[in-house]
């Protein structure tokens, strides 16, 4: 998302037919009261092929292009990038999502209050409806841990129906990151088991 080039395309496709819907729900979010863009879906991913959703807290500095993508020029970007590689996970089968989709004000330096986790539920129930053959959330930290939990206790029979499973592994910010080598690579390795499980479970063959 660093190159220009590449950026306006991406933003040209942002409405093509493969995100059509999650991103039309971006926008519907973008408009509710007081100023908080919700960035898109990057179109490098798919709504119908989608298998795994990747729950993360809060837009980051990266969608500062418009977008959620691993292809953004910030560290966390880099890393989910580097497991998807790892596993061979093609992005059309995955699909990421913010806990909170609206940016929090910079004060809050990314933390989630417990208000804001709460109103993020409603939101990812709609998203999980327009990705219909997801069977599986990556949740990437606490916050979206507790998001998970909240799905969970809504006992939502549309989405639970499917043979739903959540992972729960870290998440992929900066501060997640603070470690010796050992623990990052053992962080590391959490998350590609985890990624590799739900490509299993979903009949995912790693793309090589």
């Amino acid at each position: 998302m660093a190159e220009e080039q590449y950026r306006s395309q991406q933003w040209e496709r942002r409405f093509d037919a493969n995100v059509e819907a999650v991103n039309l729900l971006c926008d519907e979010l973008s408009q509710g009261p007081g100023e908080r863009p919700v960035p898109y879906v990057d179109p490098m991913h798919d709504t119908d092929e989608c298998r795994i959703v990747s729950l993360s807290s809060n837009p980051g500095p990266g969608t500062e292009s418009g977008f959620i993508s691993c292809e953004n020029d910030d560290d966390s970007a880099a890393r989910l990038a580097a497991v998807y590689e790892d596993v061979g996970l093609d992005t059309r089968f995955v699909m990421p999502w913010n806990v909170y989709p609206w940016h929090v004000p910079d004060k809050q330096d990314g933390k989630l209050t417990k208000a804001q986790i709460t109103e993020g539920l409603q939101p990812f129930r709609r998203f999980l409806k327009t990705v219909e053959r997801a069977s599986a959330v990556v949740a990437h930290g606490v916050e979206a841990h507790k998001l998970a939990g909240m799905l969970d206790r809504t006992a939502d029979r549309q989405i639970f129906a499917r043979g739903f499973k959540v992972y729960r592994v870290r998440s992929t910010g900066g501060r997640a990151f603070i470690g010796n080598p050992e623990q990052q690579q053992a962080w590391l390795l959490e998350m590609r088991e985890a990624y590799w499980d739900a490509m299993g479970r979903a009949g995912i063959r790693p793309a090589r």
